[in-house]
């Protein structure tokens, strides 16, 4: 099963939700909305969307720093959306990371083709292609993984955990970078959270959990995922 891809808009305007809704394809894109600026950081946080749609009128929060801060640890693609465009500094809103920007009223067919590219230009930080180790196969441009062959059906947040550790492949990946990128930076310190889920992914992945192959704890500091010689083609340093 392919995981769908996230979408998180932050918006108090319910028609762009109902248009979003009936647009996306709901066995591609699962939607989930935010109608404040406090709100969208505590569903960013928890869902670590793959895109993010951020209105800069928002009733309780200035737009540019709500972009500033979500762009200061998510690598979701980014979209800027106004009421006012030609009044907003698209120059400064890129300038604080949003991967586009877009004016309302907002044409469905036009706000779709600018996920897929924003997705694409936001897919730099991860490798195209597949990492394989072992038995072990992930499939960066399908959201994939597989074991022998099989696919192995992973949450929203186990695919995200992979994905930065196949990243990272045979690098050390700390606990507070993991809890930052999965579930953004006001998370507590608290590692239980991610052991639960790591926990999950060793049953699904591993032969014997308590004796790993792919991703081998380092006690006190973090994970690291194993590498090979086709993963280090794959992942140059």
């Amino acid at each position: 099963m392919r995981a769908k891809v996230t979408v998180l808009l932050i918006d108090n305007d319910n028609d762009i939700l109902s248009l979003l809704s009936n647009t996306l394809p709901t066995s591609d894109y699962k939607m989930i909305s935010a109608h404040s600026g406090r709100e969208g950081l505590s569903l960013a946080s928890s869902y670590c969307p793959d895109v993010i749609l951020l209105s800069l009128e928002l009733p309780d929060m200035d737009g540019f720093q709500m972009l500033r801060w979500l762009r200061s640890w998510s690598h979701a693609a980014l979209i800027a959306i106004s009421a006012h465009i030609r009044k907003v500094n698209k120059v400064l809103a890129l300038d604080l990371g949003a991967d586009d920007i877009i004016s309302k009223p907002i044409d469905a067919a036009e706000l779709t083709a600018r996920i897929r590219a924003s997705m694409r230009r936001s897919d730099t930080s991860f490798p195209d292609g597949i990492y394989r180790s072992l038995q072990l196969e992930l499939d960066f441009s399908k959201r994939i993984l597989s074991l022998e062959g099989e696919i192995v059906h992973l949450t929203q947040t186990e695919y995200h955990i992979m994905a930065l550790l196949a990243r990272n492949a045979g690098r050390l990946t700390t606990y507070q970078y993991l809890l930052n990128q999965v579930w953004g930076p006001y998370v507590n310190g608290n590692n239980q959270i991610l052991r639960v889920n790591m926990a999950n992914i060793r049953r699904k992945i591993e032969p014997d959990p308590s004796q790993p192959q792919y991703v081998f704890t380092e006690a006190g500091i973090g994970y690291r995922m194993r590498e090979n010689e086709e993963a280090k083609t794959l992942f140059p340093r």
